[in-house]
């Protein structure tokens, strides 16, 4: 595996209810952006330990717009899920882009701030997708 330029990489990982879906999410992320990409993924093996299921990731790692993230499956037993006190924030270029990514990741998902103009940003919102990964959308510039 080859090292990243990039200091800092958030990861992901998929525990509880949410284990077995990392995969799913990052291709669904990777629609998304624009000039995302898978740059490498490892899966568990049968037998490679018995608290992971055969099939889910072990590793992967992956780019959003050039944006380098990482992402797992655990199915051990974990007292932590994703929360929103961590979120990824997206500076977005145009309002096309900005409504689209809302109502994309807002579906089947919780919306904290609903889409809209308020005193520190021209249009903004905040949710959690379906997986429970938390995002805040501003219109870049305000």
């Amino acid at each position: 595996m080859d090292t990243s330029k990039q200091k800092f990489i958030s990861h992901f990982l998929f525990v509880g209810e949410q284990c077995g879906k990392a995969e799913e999410a990052i291709t669904f992320y990777m629609s998304l952006f624009k000039n995302s990409r898978l740059l490498h993924i490892e899966r568990w093996s049968e037998g490679e330990d018995k608290e992971e299921a055969a099939g889910t990731v072990k590793l992967a790692r992956f780019s959003l717009n050039g944006q380098e993230f990482q992402a797992q499956d655990s199915g051990r037993q974990h007292a932590f899920t994703f929360t929103p006190a961590l979120s990824i924030f997206v500076q977005c270029e145009t309002e096309p882009e900005i409504d689209g990514l809302f109502q994309k990741l807002s579906e089947g998902g919780t919306v904290f701030m609903p889409l809209d103009r308020y005193p520190f940003s021209e249009k903004f919102g905040w949710i959690a997708d379906k997986y429970g990964v938390s995002w805040q959308l501003n219109l870049q510039g305000n």
